[in-house]
């Protein structure tokens, strides 16, 4: 099977200071594929340089067979990426509704009515709140309101930034079942998450990124038993 998303030795570099070094990975359509690593491994940099945030310096990008690497965000959002950054960004002065309406605009005509219905189908509390400010959601609302907002878009991958920072363990317990859910319905998924030993738990491919380039690769429960992850990110 050809790979939906393909990295090829991915060099990125904020001024001389380099991010990411020689980085490649593959994704298979209907996966969910983690990334782990420490704070400033370059987890975020690899997703903004995916999402065309972030320009490489060299390496390529493919998103189904297509080159990517010198689109502009807008238009990798328009083939069907999507993103859910970190601390989620969220528009706090417009309603939960108008934040949803906003997730369209790259790719409008996109069924929207019945991408809506779905999405508050999947998050009862933003059928809930849909006329409530978005800056005044709980840190969970917010959340669902990211992923809600990138759902919008009805993406081919969607891309989570540590989707569980500073969240309550039910609230996260809660978004790694949907982000199942979603993948049981055919989305793949790429995930960077603090939560290590949740995130293997539910991926079936996982890459850990140590000063910019990968060192481990291998299934979820691969990584989730290795010997030099368990120690390194779960303490054990």
């Amino acid at each position: 099977m050809s790979a939906l998303l393909e990295v090829q030795a991915l060099d990125v570099y904020y001024g001389e200071a380099q991010a990411l070094g020689g980085v490649s990975l593959e994704m298979l359509k209907g996966e969910i594929t983690v990334i782990v690593g420490a704070n400033g491994a370059g987890k975020s940099t690899l997703i903004r340089t995916i999402a065309g945030i972030e320009r490489a310096r060299a390496g390529r990008i493919f998103f189904a067979g297509r080159d990517v690497t010198n689109l502009d965000s807008h238009e990798i959002c328009r083939l069907g990426v999507g993103q859910v950054a970190e601390n989620r960004q969220l528009f706090p002065n417009l309603t939960a509704l108008e934040n949803l309406e906003m997730g369209t605009i790259a790719r409008s005509g996109h069924r929207f009515k019945q991408t809506l219905e779905e999405v508050f189908a999947l998050f009862p509390r933003l059928a809930e709140r849909r006329k409530q400010l978005a800056g005044t959601l709980s840190g969970g609302e917010q959340q669902m309101l990211a992923v809600g907002r990138c759902l919008m878009g009805r993406p081919e991958l969607m891309m989570l930034d540590e989707p569980s920072l500073g969240l309550a363990p039910k609230v996260v317990q809660l978004l790694l079942e949907t982000i199942q859910t979603l993948n049981q319905k055919g989305l793949t998924v790429l995930l960077v998450e603090q939560n290590v030993a949740a995130s293997l738990k539910i991926a079936q491919r996982a890459f850990v990124l140590e000063n910019g380039r990968i060192i481990l690769s291998g299934t979820g429960q691969g990584l989730l038993h290795n010997e030099a992850v368990r120690r390194a990110y779960l303490g054990l």
